[in-house]
């Protein structure tokens, strides 16, 4: 069967150009995009520093669409209600930056926000298990986190598929996104292995293609594989 078009396309703007930051998140919306994602570093968990709060509220005030804002960040719960404040709509943690996950992931819904737990990619799944019933979705890192435009790693499509079934087993509605080193040369199988929020950052924004024809190329490049998901 075709793919449906629940699954969701989240443009990062770690890739975009930020001296035209508004014009080329508008582009995005424009184009179709269901998300922008936003990922802070921090220069400790990850090896690269990005942005913080006020970024975010920046990027609020360019658009409509929901804010995924992923905190590769150590203690998260020191900057929730900050990023909450500023306009995001769901907040990732992850389960390696967070000793008492279920306290940070009830901060995150108490600040008003959808809360997500991401895994890096040599984290195993059972991490997450015991959280499962309590988010709304699991990131599974594609790339070792801190830096756009890298190589997927090959055994995410498997990590995918074995986490599908958990949260089908533990919490139906939870959506599963995927980050790194997407494009339309990958996105097809990364879809049938049950992910359905999909991060593209230099897929979406680069030189060789308007922002808005990049995403329709990604979003073609799934829907004419008629494929079907686990």
């Amino acid at each position: 069967m075709i793919i449906p078009p629940s699954v969701k396309l989240a443009p990062s703007i770690l890739t975009a150009n930020f001296g035209r930051l508004a014009e080329q998140v508008q582009a995005a919306e424009r184009g179709g995009a269901d998300y922008i994602h936003l990922d802070v570093m921090d220069g400790r968990f990850v090896p690269n520093i990005s942005f913080g709060p006020l970024l975010v509220e920046a990027v609020r005030g360019f658009t409509t669409l929901p804010l995924d804002v992923h905190l590769m960040i150590e203690e998260p719960e020191r900057y929730i209600d900050a990023f909450a404040e500023a306009g995001a709509d769901l907040l990732t943690v992850h389960v390696e930056t967070c000793p008492h996950l279920h306290r940070t992931v009830q901060q995150i819904t108490d600040a008003g926000c959808r809360a997500g737990v991401a895994l890096n990619p040599a984290t195993g799944l059972e991490t997450v298990r015991e959280i499962l019933p309590f988010v709304d979705m699991i990131l599974i890192m594609s790339v070792n986190p801190g830096f756009g435009s890298q190589r997927f790693i090959e055994t995410a499509t498997n990590k995918l598929r074995r986490m599908k079934q958990l949260i089908k087993r533990y919490n139906p509605t939870a959506d599963l996104e995927v980050d790194g080193g997407i494009g339309v040369h990958n996105i097809s199988d990364i879809v049938r292995c049950g992910a359905n929020v999909i991060v593209a950052g230099s897929a979406v924004y680069n030189s060789h293609a308007p922002i808005a024809d990049n995403i329709a190329a990604l979003r073609n490049a799934y829907a004419d594989a008629n494929i079907q998901t686990i």
